[in-house]
């Protein structure tokens, strides 16, 4: 079952369901609009409980349970850290590193935003490399915590905001060029990997990015 605006569902089970969330399309409800997670609940017909989520601009993998019992364990691996994930991004900026890790306490600043702070209590710890592509740079980003906004201040701090993410200084675009490419876990014994190209957005949708995709490892 699909939405062509909001989703399409990746793969089913009796426990979970992953999708690819659009971009442009909030998780939750807001002012009277349905989300996503209410779409989703609307258009299968089934209760559904939610595991993670992804930012409004940001597309890709989705976890969504079908039990609060699995929504708990799965919740749980996140918490953990028991989950591998991987974001590309787009910026038309240089950055100050080619690669490396971004680490950092992070701390909620005006407008809605949050900043990268030089402490380390319980910072926010992104890897990542990257690449030029003729006038942009396309980055390879693996978040080691799952923090609010974690990816968006981390490229921000090293002078690359996101193509299109204009919160956090990033250019004016047709989407916000962040996506949620990877997700890996174990679950109940089993092991699941997931990996979906963006489908939305005219500096994604083209074969120079999955070429270099694969070259860039993490």
């Amino acid at each position: 079952m699909k939405d062509e605006k909001v989703f399409e569902i990746i793969d089913e089970n009796d426990d979970f369901l992953v999708i690819n969330k659009f971009p442009n399309v909030s998780f939750h409800s807001e002012n009277n609009e349905p989300g996503l997670f209410a779409k989703l609940k609307e258009s299968l017909g089934i209760p559904l409980y939610s595991v993670h989520r992804l930012d409004k601009i940001t597309s890709g993998i989705i976890v969504v349970a079908k039990s609060p019992d699995v929504a708990s364990a799965l919740a749980n691996l996140f918490a953990t850290r028991q989950v591998t994930k991987y974001y590309i991004a787009i910026s038309d900026k240089k950055p100050q590193k080619k690669m490396g890790i971004i680490s950092g306490d992070m701390k909620k600043a005006r407008n809605g935003q949050w900043k990268l702070i030089r402490t380390y209590d319980n910072p926010a710890i992104t890897r990542f490399q990257s690449v030029k592509l003729e006038d942009k740079y396309l980055f390879l980003l693996k978040p080691q915590t799952g923090k609010t906004h974690q990816i968006r201040v981390a490229m921000k701090s090293i002078s690359a905001p996101i193509l299109g993410d204009t919160l956090y200084g990033g250019t004016p675009a047709d989407r916000g060029y962040l996506h949620a490419f990877k997700l890996n876990f174990v679950y109940d014994g089993e092991n699941y990997t997931y990996e979906v190209l963006p489908k939305d957005g005219i500096f994604f949708v083209n074969e120079q990015i999955s070429k270099e995709i694969s070259e860039l490892i993490l």
